[in-house]
């Protein structure tokens, strides 16, 4: 008796689809890849027949794979009960990469039969299995149903997934850290006639200018964490830089998702400290403003060139960012007094402005992203490849790092001058409306 595949009497190889008993797993494979060969000509009794052969290989990846070909064939074949039936025992296989095609399966089924809770309940388990990619997809059919079944609050937080708005983590850790940080520092002032002593947070964090040329570079970043040392002017100006934050950070961090705004935030952040290192290299300095502003060029530059599909308060922000700037920008200049460090402003806003440009979201789908020709292809436009975007990203830091070498140097040949005792307050002022 010849096995599966074995030629036969007449020299002939046996189709392995006729033969019965056991399959080796080479057989099941070219059985399975004939099947999928047989669906895409057309031929789904065929194909479906190629899969019911592989049915009880056990390999419960190859046996869910062949339950799933054969039940979207038995769909083809206007046999959707079967198909049914055939996408549940898939279910109760171990887990498989079949088990998320199969339960999209499902509910797309159980949607076409009007049982939109059954449907609700089938994209739930697609959603918690379905792939990066996926996931936003899931999430706008699970909105549809949601409304469609009274459930509006479910059906709001649903599309806000879809469009890429979740929680902003970042963020909020972010406020939560600098607040803590900055009434920490303050609250070990002790103003007196004899002068200021600010404690032992912020001479540790500020942005100290001469203790960056000696190499305490994290500074770059900590000053983000401590604001004006003043009784009143502090809690003004944490207020605005949160509250700035508040709003466009959220906004940043849908479009890019929550590990590319810390790296973002960080960076911009450097990108302030070391602007002003290098053009106010007197004193002392102190706020998160130049990383704010890096937010506010991120956000400007991305809804300009990448058109990231936000929610309606992700587009009222965005609309009003280059307004925000300017207005910002004009205030540090005219009614600063000196006390405003707007070469941090404007070195965060510069950084960001390029981190946006060379960084594609991949946190929100975008217009560009979304958009295909007629003839299936995307439209040409700026795509720049990861091997770009690590090479922009290098770029900004070596400009940050020649910055700092170059600012250390004058530094130390004493170009800095006399250093002011009174930190700088980088403050931003943003006037948003709801």
């Amino acid at each position: 008796m010849n096995g599966p595949g074995d030629p036969n009497e007449g020299g002939v190889r046996a189709d392995p689809v006729d033969e019965a008993g056991p399959l080796d797993r080479e057989t099941a494979l070219r059985l399975l890849a004939r099947a999928d060969q047989l669906f895409d000509e057309g031929q789904f009794e065929e194909a479906g027949r190629y899969y019911q052969r592989i049915y009880g290989f056990d390999d419960p990846p190859i046996t869910a794979s062949a339950l799933y070909g054969l039940g979207n064939a038995l769909y083809r074949l206007n046999r959707e009960e079967v198909a049914l039936t055939v996408w549940e025992q898939i279910l109760k296989l171990p887990e498989t990469p079949s088990t998320y095609l199969a339960w999209r399966q499902i509910a797309a089924l159980r949607v076409r039969e009007g049982d939109l809770n059954g449907a609700l309940t089938a994209y739930r388990e697609a959603d918690r299995r379905a792939p990066a990619a996926d996931k936003a997809e899931i999430a706008s059919r699970l909105g549809w149903l949601a409304k469609e079944t009274g459930d509006k609050r479910g059906a709001a937080r649903h599309f806000r997934r879809s469009r890429g708005s979740t929680m902003p983590i970042v963020t909020y850790g972010i406020i939560a850290i600098t607040v803590i940080v900055s009434i920490s520092a303050w609250a070990g002032l002790n103003v007196s006639r004899g002068g200021v002593d600010y404690g032992p947070i912020y001479p540790a964090l500020w942005l100290d200018k001469a203790a960056v040329a000696q190499g305490e570079l994290w500074r770059l970043v900590t000053v983000t964490l401590v604001h004006a040392p003043d009784p009143t002017f502090m809690f003004i100006h944490l207020g605005f830089n949160m509250y700035a934050l508040y709003l466009v950070g959220p906004v940043v961090e849908t479009i890019y998702g929550p590990a590319r705004m810390a790296l973002m935030y960080v960076l911009t952040a450097i990108a302030g400290s070391t602007a002003s290192f290098v053009f106010v290299p007197q004193g002392q300095s102190v706020g998160a403003s130049g990383a704010v502003f890096g937010l506010f060029g991120i956000l400007l530059v991305a809804s300009r060139v990448h058109h990231p599909m936000l929610d309606r308060r992700g587009r009222a922000i965005t609309a009003q960012v280059g307004t925000l700037i300017l207005i910002n920008l004009a205030l540090g200049f005219g009614a600063g007094g000196g006390s405003i460090d707007n070469a941090a402003h404007v070195g965060g806003l510069l950084g960001g402005m390029w981190l946006a440009l060379i960084l594609l979201p991949p946190g929100a789908p975008t217009l560009s992203g979304m958009w295909q020709r007629p003839t299936g292809t995307q439209p040409a436009g700026w795509r720049a490849s990861p091997l770009l975007q690590a090479i922009g990203v290098a770029a900004l830091a070596l400009v940050l790092a020649v910055g700092l070498l170059v600012g250390s140097q004058a530094y130390r040949r004493g170009a800095a001058g006399e250093f002011n005792e009174q930190p700088l307050a980088g403050a931003a002022l943003p006037q948003i409306g709801a």
